[in-house]
């Protein structure tokens, strides 16, 4: 299945509407160190619901916000969650941006990246629509050293890219990206039931869930451009 069929058919289910609530545990903090001025022209990757665009424009000044899916279905959803006239949804892919060369100041990704058909090409368009300075924020869950991710494709059709920390940096310097800061952010907000109650909704053990979201979180890497 491809990468459409699969999030259009959860956005025709409503599982759109989930994302949100999944991710702005630690997508938030990520989001508050962007240095959005006003004025900024902004891209989220994978845009989902669009939940990402429409916080950005409620918290800054950025001129003009798009969400970018190549699923239809999940793109117009997120349209008719917003009246915002600065913030726009379009349908794309990956390897192929639609916006001109050093045409945008910052670019967003969160828990959608792995979903790149060819990785390193999208970091070779994330460079290339950035302006000098312009910086790629890359939030993922999915990723090599969060062992309690490992499992994740088994339920999904399409194909994941599983990187480590490492493997981002390399990939971000391949692409001419300097790499300003990577770290994890813990979702310190997940309630975590006592002991007592495990086995609990798919874990055997609390350790194992608080280090999935206490230790590992997600995995935050900040690219910027030459």
């Amino acid at each position: 299945m491809s990468v459409r069929q699969e999030f259009d058919a959860w956005a025709a289910d409503g599982r759109d509407k989930g994302m949100e609530e999944r991710h702005w545990h630690t997508a938030k903090h990520a989001l508050a160190r962007m240095p959005i001025e006003e004025g900024d022209r902004v891209l989220d990757l994978g845009t989902g619901s669009g939940y990402i665009p429409r916080a950005i424009r409620e918290a800054t000044d950025a001129e003009r916000v798009y969400g970018l899916d190549g699923s239809p279905e999940m793109a117009a959803n997120a349209r008719s969650y917003t009246d915002d006239p600065n913030v726009g949804f379009v349908v794309g892919d990956f390897d192929s941006l639609p916006f001109e060369d050093d045409s945008l100041d910052h670019v967003w990704t969160m828990e959608a990246f792995y979903y790149a058909a060819d990785p390193d090409h999208t970091l070779e368009e994330v460079a290339r629509v950035l302006k000098p300075g312009g910086t790629f924020y890359c939030a993922v869950n999915y990723y090599e050293e969060n062992v309690h991710s490992h499992d994740w494709q088994d339920n999904i059709s399409v194909e994941m890219t599983r990187w480590s920390r490492t493997e981002y940096r390399e990939a971000f310097e391949r692409a001419g990206l300097h790499v300003a800061e990577q770290d994890t952010i813990p979702d310190e907000e997940t309630e975590i039931p006592n002991e007592s109650e495990f086995p609990h909704e798919g874990w055997e053990t609390r350790e194992a869930m608080v280090e999935r979201y206490r230790v590992f979180g997600t995995l935050l890497t900040v690219g910027v451009a030459p």
